[in-house]
Protein backbone atom coordinates (compact mmCIF):
# COMPACT_ATOMS: atom_id res chain seq x y z
CA UNK A 1 0.00 0.00 0.00
CA UNK A 2 1.13 3.64 -1.01
CA UNK A 3 1.04 6.89 1.05
CA UNK A 4 -0.39 9.77 -1.08
CA UNK A 5 1.88 12.56 -0.94
CA UNK A 6 2.49 16.08 -2.50
CA UNK A 7 5.28 14.48 -4.14
CA UNK A 8 3.03 12.76 -6.64
CA UNK A 9 4.34 12.84 -10.24
CA UNK A 10 7.63 14.89 -9.14
CA UNK A 11 10.84 14.21 -10.53
CA UNK A 12 13.24 13.54 -7.33
CA UNK A 13 15.05 16.63 -8.37
CA UNK A 14 11.78 18.39 -7.81
CA UNK A 15 10.67 16.95 -4.73
CA UNK A 16 13.90 17.47 -3.38
CA UNK A 17 13.31 21.36 -3.85
CA UNK A 18 10.93 22.82 -1.87
CA UNK A 19 8.07 25.05 -3.46
CA UNK A 20 8.82 28.37 -3.14
CA UNK A 21 7.28 32.19 -4.95
CA UNK A 22 8.61 35.31 -6.02
CA UNK A 23 7.36 38.04 -3.64
CA UNK A 24 8.11 40.32 -6.42
CA UNK A 25 6.28 38.17 -9.06
CA UNK A 26 3.56 40.05 -10.92
CA UNK A 27 4.74 43.59 -9.85
CA UNK A 28 6.64 46.24 -11.56
CA UNK A 29 9.79 45.95 -9.61
CA UNK A 30 9.92 42.39 -10.64
CA UNK A 31 13.07 42.04 -12.92
CA UNK A 32 14.18 38.71 -15.16
CA UNK A 33 16.77 36.55 -14.66
CA UNK A 34 18.79 36.34 -17.79
CA UNK A 35 19.16 33.36 -19.07
CA UNK A 36 22.07 31.10 -19.58
CA UNK A 37 23.55 31.13 -22.93
CA UNK A 38 23.85 27.34 -22.53
CA UNK A 39 20.25 27.28 -22.06
CA UNK A 40 19.11 28.67 -25.14
CA UNK A 41 17.82 26.04 -27.99
CA UNK A 42 20.44 26.00 -30.86
CA UNK A 43 18.59 27.70 -33.48
CA UNK A 44 17.47 30.71 -31.21
CA UNK A 45 18.32 34.22 -32.80
CA UNK A 46 21.67 35.49 -31.36
CA UNK A 47 22.11 39.47 -31.82
CA UNK A 48 25.38 40.12 -33.51
CA UNK A 49 25.24 44.46 -33.91
CA UNK A 50 24.34 43.63 -37.58
CA UNK A 51 21.30 44.95 -39.95
CA UNK A 52 18.94 40.99 -39.87
CA UNK A 53 17.67 40.22 -43.11
CA UNK A 54 14.74 41.34 -44.42
CA UNK A 55 14.90 44.89 -43.02
CA UNK A 56 14.74 47.89 -45.09
CA UNK A 57 17.46 48.90 -47.83
CA UNK A 58 18.55 52.05 -45.60
CA UNK A 59 18.74 49.87 -42.59
CA UNK A 60 20.81 47.28 -44.01
CA UNK A 61 24.89 48.31 -43.91
CA UNK A 62 26.23 45.32 -43.84
CA UNK A 63 27.23 45.98 -47.46
CA UNK A 64 28.55 49.57 -47.67
CA UNK A 65 30.05 49.20 -51.37
CA UNK A 66 26.80 47.98 -52.65
CA UNK A 67 24.90 50.88 -50.89
CA UNK A 68 27.30 53.77 -52.51
CA UNK A 69 27.61 52.34 -55.31
CA UNK A 70 23.34 52.50 -55.74
CA UNK A 71 23.36 55.88 -54.11
CA UNK A 72 25.31 57.41 -56.70
CA UNK A 73 23.71 55.21 -59.52
CA UNK A 74 20.81 57.06 -58.11
CA UNK A 75 22.24 60.43 -58.41
CA UNK A 76 23.60 60.29 -61.56
CA UNK A 77 19.76 59.87 -62.33
CA UNK A 78 18.13 62.23 -61.07
CA UNK A 79 21.16 64.62 -62.76
CA UNK A 80 20.39 62.87 -66.13
CA UNK A 81 16.57 63.97 -65.57
CA UNK A 82 17.10 67.07 -64.63
CA UNK A 83 19.18 67.88 -67.87
CA UNK A 84 16.68 66.28 -70.24
CA UNK A 85 13.95 67.91 -68.46
CA UNK A 86 16.02 71.25 -69.09
CA UNK A 87 16.57 70.42 -72.46
CA UNK A 88 13.10 69.70 -73.43
CA UNK A 89 11.71 72.48 -71.18
CA UNK A 90 10.79 74.33 -74.76
CA UNK A 91 8.57 71.69 -75.86
CA UNK A 92 7.09 71.33 -72.12
CA UNK A 93 6.15 74.57 -72.65
CA UNK A 94 4.79 74.35 -75.99
CA UNK A 95 2.37 71.21 -74.30
CA UNK A 96 1.81 73.04 -71.42
CA UNK A 97 0.45 76.46 -73.51
CA UNK A 98 -1.42 74.18 -76.12
CA UNK A 99 -3.38 72.58 -73.41
CA UNK A 100 -4.11 75.75 -71.51
CA UNK A 101 -5.36 76.96 -75.40
CA UNK A 102 -7.79 73.70 -75.48
CA UNK A 103 -8.83 74.55 -72.34
CA UNK A 104 -9.41 78.46 -72.63
CA UNK A 105 -11.42 77.29 -76.46
CA UNK A 106 -13.42 74.12 -74.57
CA UNK A 107 -16.00 76.11 -73.20
CA UNK A 108 -16.95 77.58 -76.90
CA UNK A 109 -16.82 74.34 -78.39
CA UNK A 110 -19.28 72.72 -75.66
CA UNK A 111 -21.40 75.65 -76.00
CA UNK A 112 -22.06 74.40 -79.65
CA UNK A 113 -22.60 71.49 -78.30
CA UNK A 114 -25.77 72.31 -76.69
CA UNK A 115 -26.92 73.95 -79.67
CA UNK A 116 -26.63 70.22 -81.46
CA UNK A 117 -23.40 70.83 -83.37
CA UNK A 118 -21.28 67.82 -82.94
CA UNK A 119 -17.95 68.28 -80.99
CA UNK A 120 -16.15 67.78 -84.80
CA UNK A 121 -17.95 70.34 -86.81
CA UNK A 122 -17.90 72.39 -83.43
CA UNK A 123 -14.45 72.87 -83.27
CA UNK A 124 -13.91 73.13 -86.83
CA UNK A 125 -15.88 75.97 -86.69
CA UNK A 126 -14.06 77.76 -83.86
CA UNK A 127 -10.95 77.03 -85.15
CA UNK A 128 -11.80 78.52 -88.44
CA UNK A 129 -13.25 81.79 -86.75
CA UNK A 130 -10.17 81.95 -85.04
CA UNK A 131 -7.70 82.22 -87.93
CA UNK A 132 -10.04 84.72 -89.46
CA UNK A 133 -9.72 86.55 -86.57
CA UNK A 134 -6.37 86.50 -86.37
CA UNK A 135 -5.65 87.01 -89.85
CA UNK A 136 -7.64 90.25 -90.00
CA UNK A 137 -6.32 91.16 -86.77
CA UNK A 138 -2.87 90.85 -88.69
CA UNK A 139 -3.82 92.27 -91.77
CA UNK A 140 -5.05 95.33 -89.89
CA UNK A 141 -2.11 95.73 -87.09
CA UNK A 142 1.20 94.53 -88.94
CA UNK A 143 1.23 97.06 -91.88
CA UNK A 144 0.15 99.98 -89.48
CA UNK A 145 2.64 98.94 -86.84
CA UNK A 146 5.71 98.87 -89.77
CA UNK A 147 4.91 101.86 -90.96
CA UNK A 148 4.17 103.36 -87.23
CA UNK A 149 7.44 101.43 -86.17
CA UNK A 150 9.62 103.46 -88.92
CA UNK A 151 7.62 106.43 -88.02
CA UNK A 152 8.52 106.74 -85.13
CA UNK A 153 12.72 106.48 -85.59
CA UNK A 154 12.51 108.73 -88.43
CA UNK A 155 10.28 110.86 -86.67
CA UNK A 156 12.51 110.72 -83.34
CA UNK A 157 14.13 114.23 -83.48
CA UNK A 158 11.37 115.83 -84.24
CA UNK A 159 9.71 114.33 -81.43
CA UNK A 160 12.47 114.91 -78.59
CA UNK A 161 12.22 118.84 -80.35
CA UNK A 162 8.72 119.23 -79.56
CA UNK A 163 9.18 117.83 -76.44
CA UNK A 164 12.31 119.84 -75.09
CA UNK A 165 9.66 122.57 -76.33
CA UNK A 166 6.71 121.37 -73.96
CA UNK A 167 6.23 122.71 -70.63
CA UNK A 168 6.33 119.27 -69.23
CA UNK A 169 10.01 120.12 -70.19
CA UNK A 170 10.64 123.29 -68.81
CA UNK A 171 9.04 121.93 -65.34
CA UNK A 172 11.68 118.90 -65.35
CA UNK A 173 14.49 121.16 -65.78
CA UNK A 174 13.67 124.12 -63.36
CA UNK A 175 13.29 121.30 -60.96
CA UNK A 176 15.79 118.92 -61.91
CA UNK A 177 18.66 120.95 -63.00
CA UNK A 178 20.06 120.25 -66.69
CA UNK A 179 20.99 116.94 -66.32
CA UNK A 180 17.18 116.38 -67.92
CA UNK A 181 18.57 118.07 -71.35
CA UNK A 182 22.00 115.99 -71.44
CA UNK A 183 19.98 112.93 -70.51
CA UNK A 184 17.49 113.33 -73.27
CA UNK A 185 19.99 114.08 -75.74
CA UNK A 186 22.18 110.74 -74.73
CA UNK A 187 18.65 108.59 -75.35
CA UNK A 188 17.95 110.45 -78.76
CA UNK A 189 21.58 109.73 -79.70
CA UNK A 190 21.59 105.74 -78.54
CA UNK A 191 18.06 105.27 -80.53
CA UNK A 192 19.11 107.02 -83.54
CA UNK A 193 22.01 104.98 -83.96
CA UNK A 194 21.40 101.33 -86.35
CA UNK A 195 24.16 99.98 -84.46
CA UNK A 196 22.85 100.31 -81.36
CA UNK A 197 19.37 99.08 -82.58
CA UNK A 198 20.89 95.67 -83.84
CA UNK A 199 22.56 95.26 -80.68
CA UNK A 200 19.71 95.22 -78.85
CA UNK A 201 17.64 92.87 -81.01
CA UNK A 202 20.90 90.65 -81.18
CA UNK A 203 21.71 91.39 -84.73
CA UNK A 204 19.91 90.87 -87.43
CA UNK A 205 20.24 87.15 -87.85
CA UNK A 206 19.51 86.97 -84.21
CA UNK A 207 16.24 88.46 -85.00
CA UNK A 208 15.13 86.62 -88.11
CA UNK A 209 16.13 83.36 -86.21
CA UNK A 210 14.03 84.45 -83.13
CA UNK A 211 11.09 85.41 -85.94
CA UNK A 212 11.36 81.68 -87.34
CA UNK A 213 11.34 80.18 -83.64
CA UNK A 214 8.17 81.74 -82.81
CA UNK A 215 6.44 81.13 -85.72
CA UNK A 216 7.35 77.88 -85.57
CA UNK A 217 6.51 77.48 -82.13
CA UNK A 218 3.02 79.23 -82.73
CA UNK A 219 2.05 76.49 -85.36
CA UNK A 220 2.94 73.44 -83.15
CA UNK A 221 1.13 75.23 -80.11
CA UNK A 222 -1.67 75.58 -82.59
CA UNK A 223 -1.47 71.54 -84.01
CA UNK A 224 -1.15 70.37 -80.44
CA UNK A 225 -4.11 72.39 -79.18
CA UNK A 226 -6.03 71.30 -81.71
CA UNK A 227 -5.33 67.25 -80.94
CA UNK A 228 -5.96 68.51 -77.04
CA UNK A 229 -9.00 70.10 -77.69
CA UNK A 230 -10.97 67.18 -79.92
CA UNK A 231 -9.38 64.17 -77.37
CA UNK A 232 -10.63 66.19 -74.32
CA UNK A 233 -13.85 64.37 -73.16
CA UNK A 234 -11.03 60.81 -73.60
CA UNK A 235 -8.40 62.93 -71.51
CA UNK A 236 -10.36 63.47 -68.73
CA UNK A 237 -11.48 59.66 -69.14
CA UNK A 238 -8.34 58.49 -68.48
CA UNK A 239 -6.88 60.83 -65.86
CA UNK A 240 -10.08 59.64 -64.09
CA UNK A 241 -8.84 55.71 -64.34
CA UNK A 242 -5.67 56.41 -62.38
CA UNK A 243 -8.08 56.65 -59.14
CA UNK A 244 -9.71 54.58 -57.21
CA UNK A 245 -12.76 53.19 -57.95
CA UNK A 246 -14.32 54.53 -54.96
CA UNK A 247 -13.05 58.19 -55.77
CA UNK A 248 -13.87 58.07 -59.38
CA UNK A 249 -17.32 60.19 -59.27
CA UNK A 250 -15.58 62.58 -56.89
CA UNK A 251 -12.12 63.12 -58.92
CA UNK A 252 -14.60 63.29 -62.16
CA UNK A 253 -16.19 66.07 -60.57
CA UNK A 254 -13.53 67.95 -59.53
CA UNK A 255 -11.51 67.53 -62.89
CA UNK A 256 -15.10 69.15 -64.64
CA UNK A 257 -15.04 71.77 -61.89
CA UNK A 258 -11.15 72.62 -62.45
CA UNK A 259 -11.27 72.70 -66.45
CA UNK A 260 -14.12 74.47 -66.69
CA UNK A 261 -12.84 77.45 -64.42
CA UNK A 262 -9.36 77.38 -66.46
CA UNK A 263 -11.12 77.27 -69.69
CA UNK A 264 -13.63 80.34 -68.26
CA UNK A 265 -10.61 82.01 -67.03
CA UNK A 266 -8.24 81.95 -69.58
CA UNK A 267 -11.27 83.33 -71.87
CA UNK A 268 -12.00 85.92 -69.80
CA UNK A 269 -8.74 86.94 -69.80
CA UNK A 270 -8.59 87.12 -73.56
CA UNK A 271 -12.01 89.27 -73.22
CA UNK A 272 -10.68 91.43 -70.88
CA UNK A 273 -7.51 92.56 -73.33
CA UNK A 274 -9.03 92.72 -76.52
CA UNK A 275 -11.79 95.28 -74.20
CA UNK A 276 -7.96 97.49 -73.12
CA UNK A 277 -6.92 96.92 -76.14
CA UNK A 278 -9.73 98.29 -78.31
CA UNK A 279 -10.40 101.25 -75.44
CA UNK A 280 -6.39 102.47 -76.05
CA UNK A 281 -6.57 102.43 -79.18
CA UNK A 282 -9.62 104.46 -79.39
CA UNK A 283 -8.38 107.11 -76.59
CA UNK A 284 -4.80 107.69 -79.11
CA UNK A 285 -6.58 107.83 -81.84
CA UNK A 286 -9.06 110.46 -80.67
CA UNK A 287 -6.75 112.16 -78.36
CA UNK A 288 -4.06 112.23 -81.92
CA UNK A 289 -1.54 110.47 -79.68
CA UNK A 290 1.18 108.98 -81.90
CA UNK A 291 1.07 105.33 -82.88
CA UNK A 292 -2.59 103.93 -81.81
CA UNK A 293 -2.30 100.72 -83.67
CA UNK A 294 0.80 99.72 -81.62
CA UNK A 295 -0.29 101.09 -78.34
CA UNK A 296 -3.52 98.55 -79.21
CA UNK A 297 -1.51 95.52 -79.29
CA UNK A 298 1.14 96.77 -76.80
CA UNK A 299 -2.34 97.02 -74.06
CA UNK A 300 -3.77 93.43 -75.49
CA UNK A 301 -0.05 91.77 -74.40
CA UNK A 302 1.04 93.48 -71.18
CA UNK A 303 -3.48 93.44 -69.75
CA UNK A 304 -2.58 89.84 -69.96
CA UNK A 305 -0.99 90.17 -67.49
CA UNK A 306 -2.96 89.06 -64.07
CA UNK A 307 -3.82 91.95 -61.98
CA UNK A 308 -1.46 94.45 -62.72
CA UNK A 309 -1.10 94.27 -66.48
CA UNK A 310 -3.67 96.88 -66.91
CA UNK A 311 -1.76 99.50 -64.18
CA UNK A 312 1.42 98.96 -66.41
CA UNK A 313 0.36 100.05 -69.44
CA UNK A 314 -1.59 102.84 -68.09
CA UNK A 315 1.81 104.08 -66.67
CA UNK A 316 3.82 102.99 -69.75
CA UNK A 317 0.92 104.98 -71.73
CA UNK A 318 1.03 107.69 -69.98
CA UNK A 319 4.45 108.57 -69.89
CA UNK A 320 5.03 107.66 -74.02
CA UNK A 321 1.63 110.29 -73.97
CA UNK A 322 3.69 113.31 -72.27
CA UNK A 323 6.42 113.29 -75.51
CA UNK A 324 3.31 114.52 -77.09
CA UNK A 325 2.15 117.33 -74.18
CA UNK A 326 0.94 117.05 -70.79
CA UNK A 327 -2.68 118.30 -71.44
CA UNK A 328 -3.27 114.36 -73.45
CA UNK A 329 -1.45 112.76 -71.41
CA UNK A 330 -3.27 114.10 -68.63
CA UNK A 331 -6.42 112.96 -70.38
CA UNK A 332 -5.35 110.07 -71.48
CA UNK A 333 -4.55 109.08 -68.02
CA UNK A 334 -7.86 110.20 -66.84
CA UNK A 335 -10.11 108.05 -69.03
CA UNK A 336 -8.06 105.18 -68.62
CA UNK A 337 -8.37 105.41 -65.26
CA UNK A 338 -11.89 105.75 -64.99
CA UNK A 339 -12.12 102.48 -67.38
CA UNK A 340 -9.74 100.65 -64.78
CA UNK A 341 -12.88 100.88 -62.14
CA UNK A 342 -15.40 99.94 -64.66
CA UNK A 343 -13.39 96.75 -65.62
CA UNK A 344 -12.61 96.15 -62.15
CA UNK A 345 -15.98 96.57 -60.70
CA UNK A 346 -18.14 95.59 -63.89
CA UNK A 347 -16.85 93.40 -66.80
CA UNK A 348 -14.49 91.83 -64.35
CA UNK A 349 -17.73 90.34 -62.18
CA UNK A 350 -19.69 89.13 -65.45
CA UNK A 351 -16.90 88.11 -67.30
CA UNK A 352 -14.89 86.24 -64.49
CA UNK A 353 -18.50 84.86 -62.64
CA UNK A 354 -17.48 80.78 -63.31
CA UNK A 355 -13.85 81.21 -63.11
CA UNK A 356 -12.36 80.44 -59.45
CA UNK A 357 -12.27 83.15 -56.67
CA UNK A 358 -8.28 82.96 -55.85
CA UNK A 359 -7.12 85.99 -53.12
CA UNK A 360 -4.92 88.74 -53.98
CA UNK A 361 -2.29 88.03 -52.43
CA UNK A 362 -2.17 84.86 -53.74
CA UNK A 363 -2.93 86.16 -57.26
CA UNK A 364 -0.06 88.57 -56.88
CA UNK A 365 2.39 85.48 -56.11
CA UNK A 366 1.34 83.28 -58.81
CA UNK A 367 1.84 85.80 -61.51
CA UNK A 368 5.12 86.08 -60.40
CA UNK A 369 6.37 82.97 -59.60
CA UNK A 370 5.06 82.00 -62.77
CA UNK A 371 6.22 85.07 -64.47
CA UNK A 372 10.06 84.44 -63.49
CA UNK A 373 9.55 80.46 -63.88
CA UNK A 374 8.14 80.51 -67.90
CA UNK A 375 7.73 84.25 -68.40
CA UNK A 376 4.25 85.74 -69.80
CA UNK A 377 3.25 82.06 -69.79
CA UNK A 378 3.91 81.58 -66.60
CA UNK A 379 2.03 85.03 -65.35
CA UNK A 380 -1.27 83.49 -67.07
CA UNK A 381 -1.51 80.30 -66.61
CA UNK A 382 -0.55 80.47 -62.60
CA UNK A 383 -3.77 81.87 -61.38
CA UNK A 384 -5.46 78.86 -62.73
CA UNK A 385 -2.99 76.30 -61.14
CA UNK A 386 -3.07 78.14 -58.12
CA UNK A 387 -7.11 78.32 -57.76
CA UNK A 388 -6.86 74.52 -58.93
CA UNK A 389 -4.45 74.08 -56.19
CA UNK A 390 -6.78 75.81 -53.47
CA UNK A 391 -10.00 73.53 -54.83
CA UNK A 392 -7.96 70.72 -54.17
CA UNK A 393 -7.16 71.46 -50.75
CA UNK A 394 -10.35 72.56 -50.12
CA UNK A 395 -12.79 69.40 -51.19
CA UNK A 396 -9.96 66.61 -50.72
CA UNK A 397 -7.00 68.08 -47.71
CA UNK A 398 -9.83 70.11 -45.57
CA UNK A 399 -12.35 67.30 -44.96
CA UNK A 400 -10.05 64.64 -43.87
CA UNK A 401 -8.87 66.88 -41.69
CA UNK A 402 -12.09 67.90 -40.22
CA UNK A 403 -12.99 64.21 -40.27
CA UNK A 404 -9.77 63.38 -37.45
CA UNK A 405 -11.65 64.25 -34.67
Amino acid sequence: MTDASPTLGATAAEAAEPLSVDAAAGTDNHIATPVPADALPDDAPVFTGEAPEGKTFWANLNSPFRLGLVLTLGALAAVALGLAFWNLSTIIIYVVFALFAALGLDPVVRWFGRHNVSRPWAIVIVYTAFALVFAGVMLLVIPALVKQITAFFSDLPQTVDEFQQSDFYSWLTSTFGTQVGAITDQIETFLTNPANIAAIGGGVVNFAINVGTTISGLIIVLVLSLYFLAGLPNMKVAFNRFVAARNRKKAAAMTDQITDSIGAYLMGMVVLAFCNSVVAFLLHLFLGLPFPALMGVLAFLITLIPLIGSVLYWITATVIALFTGWVPALIFAVIYLIYMQLEAYVLTPKVMNKAISVPGALVVIGAMVGGTLLGLLGALVAIPVTASILLIIKQVFIPKQDAKI
